[in-house]
């Protein structure tokens, strides 16, 4: 596991960073770690749900934006 914070936002794209993390859950859900490694697990995870969050909310942002010119269109030609 490589890269934190920033670092990892911007290493990662979307599709990484939920294939990581469905490994992360994976591994935790299996059991069979010590503590340390089970925090360190979880610490990863939220790193990476931070950079899946990131990556949703620029799509819809993106989303949004694209409606919101297509409705303006609309109301110009009317």
């Amino acid at each position: 596991m490589t890269g934190t914070g920033t670092e990892t936002g911007t290493a990662l794209g979307y599709e990484q960073a939920r294939d990581e993390l469905i490994e992360v859950v994976r591994r935790l859900e299996a059991g069979g770690t010590t503590l340390e490694e089970s925090l360190a697990l979880w610490e990863r995870g939220e790193e990476l749900a931070k950079v899946c969050r990131h990556w949703l909310e620029g799509a819809r942002a993106r989303l949004d934006a694209a409606l919101a010119e297509s409705e303006d269109e609309a109301d110009q030609q009317v």
